[in-house]
This record gives structure tokens, sequence and C-alpha cells, in this order.
């Protein structure tokens, strides 16, 4: 292990600058998706999706994190543009990392900038089909769009995997559960 550390800081800019695997996470995620279907309480599923975004959040090295961890706070404090710009460098470091395109969805939607959002919460969703808050971000940006039946499908699909979601307040029919 130690050769290959040795290797890509001796191997120049090109080869540091490639982003390692993504932490496939994928199993438990789909695990607490499935228990977060069956919560009971809504504590129990605040608890569930708290582990969520700590799996979503877990950035492939520390460049990346770091990254993420800058564009997360700049979006915090209304730095809307200058999130993007961070979390442009954490997608092109990284373009397999999901929860950068969801975080730079989330920058452009505060700035309702619709389409930019729309456009990275499918390559969010495309990496990561059971990312709950980017399916129902994706609802949300739709609706900004005015797209809104198709909103309602996206968000009654966020609502199947979690019936806790707020948003679940924007269906025109309730879900099906007794919240």
């Amino acid at each position: 292990m130690k050769w290959i550390t040795l290797l890509i800081a001796t191997a120049g800019p090109g080869l540091a600058d490639i982003c390692p695997p993504v932490p496939d996470h994928s199993a438990r995620q789909s695990e607490i998706v499935s228990e977060l279907g069956a919560a009971k309480t809504a504590t129990e599923a605040q608890r569930l999706t708290q582990e969520l975004w700590s799996l979503w959040t877990d950035a492939p090295d520390d460049r990346a994190q770091q990254l993420l961890d800058e564009g997360m706070s700049r979006r915090a404090t209304s730095d809307f543009l200058g999130a993007r710009d961070v979390l442009d460098e954490l997608v092109e470091y990284c373009p397999d990392y999901a929860e950068g395109y969801n975080q730079r969805a989330f920058a452009s939607y505060l700035r309702q900038d619709y389409s930019a959002a729309l456009y990275d919460l499918d390559r969010a969703l495309e990496i990561t089909p059971n990312h709950v808050a980017a399916l129902s971000g994706k609802a949300l940006t739709l609706m900004g769009l005015g797209r809104d039946e198709e909103a309602q499908d996206v968000l009654r699909a966020a609502v199947a995997m979690n019936p806790w979601l707020s948003e679940r307040a924007l269906l025109d029919e309730p879900a099906g559960t007794d919240l």
C-alpha cells in the first residue's frame, strides 16, 4: 500500500487529481430506506434520516470532504454562487459522487435556477437511485418549473421511501398514511 501512495505522490499532479472510488454504502442505504418505509414514529424516521445523511456525505477522500463541507457551509450562509463554484470543483474532481451533485442542485434551487438543479438531481439519482433527499428535491424543483403533475409523481415516490418527509404535505392527495 505504501508503494501506491509513493507512486501517486511522485507521479505529478495528473494522477494525484484522480478521485478515489466513492465509498460503497449502497447495501446499508437500502436497509435504511426499507426501515424508513416501516418507521412507526417521527423520532425513528429522523434517526434513520440522519444515518442516511452521514452515508451520503461520506466523501471519497479528504480533498472531496473539504470541498463538500465548504460548499455546504457557503450555501448555509446564502453564498449560493460561492457554493456552486466549490461544488463545481467537487463534481469535476469526483464525477461519480452523488452528493456533490445533490448539494450543487440545492445551491442552484435556492438561487431559483431550477434547470441547473434538475440536471444535477437527475445525475445524483443516476448514481444513487434511492437518494430520498435528491428525489424530494427533484419534486420541489419540478414544482418550481411548473411541472406539477410530474412533481407529484416524483414526490409520491419519495414519500413511498420515507412517509415522514415534511414535503408530503405538498401532495395533492394524501399519501395514504396516518401520520
